[in-house]
C-alpha cells in the first residue's frame, strides 16, 4: 500500500504530523488495513472491528461534546457538538448496514463486552477530554479524525474488491469527511498559537498516544482481542 501524495500542512499541526509519521507508516502496513484493500481481511475481523468501533463510538462522541462545552467560541461549540452528534447518528447508521450485511440481531452492540484496546483508548481520550488543557483536547481527539481520513484517502486510490469494505473506504476517504478534518486541523492550529514549548509538548504527547492507540485498535481487530482472563 502505497499513501497518497498530500500536502503537508505548516503550522502546529505540521508538527505534530511529524511526530508520528513511524506510526502512521506501520498503521499503513497492518495486515487489517492490507487486507481492506486487497479484499482478503476475514469478515470475521471486520465484524469484531465493527461492533468495537461502535462501542468506541459511543464514548468518543461524548468526548466531542466535552470539547464543545470547552469551547470559547460559539462556532466552535456547535461544530463539535454537531460532529458528536455525527459521530452517533452517521456512524451508527454506517454500522447497522454492516450489521445486516453480517445478518446480526440490532441489539448485537449493547450485548458485545468491550474489549481491552477499546476500553483503554475510550478511558484516555474522556480523560484528556476532562481534565486536559483545551490544546490537549484538541490534539487529543485529532487523531481519529486525521488518521481515518489520510487512511481513507490512501485505500481510495485503489478501493477494495469487496463492496463492503469498499463502503467504508468511500466513507472515510471522500470529500465530506475530508471537510470536517480541515475544520478540526485549522480550529488546532489557530489555538496552538501562542502556546509555550511545555504546553506544545504535553499537547504532543496526547497526540502521539491517540495515534498509537489508533494503531492498537486495529491490531485488536487483527487479533480478535478480548479480555484474557
Amino acid at each position: 500500500m502505497t499513501e497518497v501524495e498530500i500536502t503537508e500542512r505548516e503550522g502546529f499541526t505540521g508538527e505534530l504530523w511529524r511526530s508520528i509519521e513511524g506510526i502512521y507508516e506501520e498503521i499503513l502496513h497492518h495486515p487489517f488495513l492490507r487486507g481492506l484493500e486487497d479484499g482478503t481481511l476475514p469478515e470475521k475481523h471486520f465484524e469484531h472491528y465493527v461492533l468495537q468501533d461502535a462501542l468506541y463510538l459511543r464514548d468518543y462522541a461524548r468526548a466531542l461534546s466535552l470539547a464543545a462545552a470547552r469551547s470559547s467560541g460559539e462556532d466552535t461549540l456547535v461544530m463539535f457538538n454537531e460532529h458528536s452528534a455525527g459521530a452517533i447518528t452517521v456512524e451508527r447508521s454506517l454500522h447497522d448496514g454492516f450489521l445486516k450485511e453480517f445478518g446480526l440481531p440490532e441489539d448485537v452492540v449493547d450485548r458485545t463486552p468491550t474489549a481491552p484496546t477499546t476500553l483503554a483508548y475510550t478511558s484516555y481520550i474522556l480523560r484528556m477530554a476532562s481534565l486536559g488543557e483545551y490544546h490537549e483536547v484538541l490534539a487529543a481527539v485529532l487523531p481519529c479524525y486525521w488518521i481515518y481520513n489520510r487512511v481513507g484517502k490512501t485505500l481510495l486510490e485503489h478501493g477494495s474488491p469487496k463492496p463492503i469494505y469498499q463502503k467504508w473506504i468511500d466513507t472515510y476517504g471522500g470529500e465530506e469527511f475530508g471537510t470536517l478534518v480541515e475544520a478540526v486541523l485549522d480550529l488546532t492550529d489557530r489555538s496552538s498559537e501562542g502556546l509555550s514549548p511545555l504546553a506544545k509538548a504535553r499537547a504532543t504527547e496526547a497526540f502521539v498516544t491517540t495515534a498509537r492507540y489508533e494503531w492498537m485498535f486495529w491490531d485488536a481487530a487483527w487479533k480478535l482481542e478480548g479480555w484474557p482472563v
